[in-house]
């Protein structure tokens, strides 16, 4: 009988990570295994806990949340023979989304997640910091931080009605975004780095983004008016926005991002501010789930 160790959000989806917890011990209890919660009282607590938790030998972590959850683990697993499973009771959910485990119940997100593993990229940051799947500022921090404010509307509606509220505050950063050592100066309003497709609850800012390509996406919008930025905003879903004259994609193994300060966050996380260098590491995480 192995142990399951598991990393519970004490507030992800609004309690939901609390409430699917139990079903969870449940799923690995009736697979065989024993789970052992390793859930600290803060994010650096949690982080830690994982970090121990596989340095002692753990076989299996299972992140049952969000995306922010996702990440404290991702912080312990990742260059490991951990294997990284997730459980997505959060609010955006845009990692699960990537392989097929947004919209599944408790129960069978929770069997993926013992299921069998296979190698997928993560994001190295020059911080000491890892990314699983997105790195974005601008526009798109000001709305994370408004969504992460809001109680009402709940899912990832949330972050369509945060953009609304956000937008008459719009503004534009001069960067320079260096592409495997091709520079490019851009007036941005927002940008993202993807090892996925999607960020902000299912918008795909990279459409094309394959976490197991060794590649990462980047997308950069701007200059863009008020009036653009809301045309283009129902298009972010189906990945309509590509090849709009404002909209420039950009993909490559290392990317740079300079130029006026702006706040960042990775996997829906505050990680600090430009200047950043991310790296593509292809196979850094044993992954379940993928179906």
């Amino acid at each position: 009988m192995a142990e399951v160790h598991l990393l519970v959000s004490p507030r992800g989806g609004r309690g939901r990570a609390a409430a699917a917890a139990p079903i969870v011990r449940s799923v690995i209890e009736r697979a065989g295994h024993t789970p052992v919660d390793i859930s600290g009282d803060s994010a650096e607590a949690s982080a830690e806990a994982v970090r121990a938790a596989v340095a002692a030998g753990a076989e299996r972590v299972i992140a049952v949340g969000g995306d922010g959850t996702l990440h404290l683990a991702l912080q312990g697993v990742v260059g490991t023979d951990a294997v990284l499973g997730v459980v997505p009771v959060g609010t955006g959910n845009d990692y699960a989304r990537a392989f097929g485990l947004f919209g599944l119940s408790v129960e069978e997100a929770a069997a993926r997640a013992l299921g069998p593993s296979r190698p997928v990229d993560a994001i190295s940051t020059d911080r000491q910091r890892w990314v699983a799947f997105s790195v974005t500022g601008g526009f798109s921090v000001d709305v994370n931080v408004r969504a992460d404010r809001m109680r009402f509307p709940r899912g990832p509606s949330r972050y369509t009605a945060a953009t609304l509220l956000t937008m008459p505050g719009l503004r534009h950063r001069e960067l320079v975004v260096t592409v495997d050592g091709q520079r490019t100066e851009l007036r941005s309003a927002l940008f993202a780095v993807n090892n996925t497709p999607t960020f902000g609850g299912g918008m795909a800012i990279c459409p094309d983004a394959d976490p197991g390509d060794g590649m990462l996406d980047a997308c950069v919008v701007g200059p863009a008016s008020r009036t653009t930025m809301l045309r283009l905003l129902p298009k972010v879903f189906d990945g309509g926005h590509v090849g709009h004259g404002h909209v420039h994609m950009l993909r490559g193994r290392t990317v740079t991002i300079e130029g006026e300060p702006t706040d960042l966050v990775g996997d829906g996380e505050p990680i600090g501010a430009t200047p950043i260098t991310l790296e593509v590491v292809p196979g850094a995480v044993s992954f379940a789930g993928g179906g």
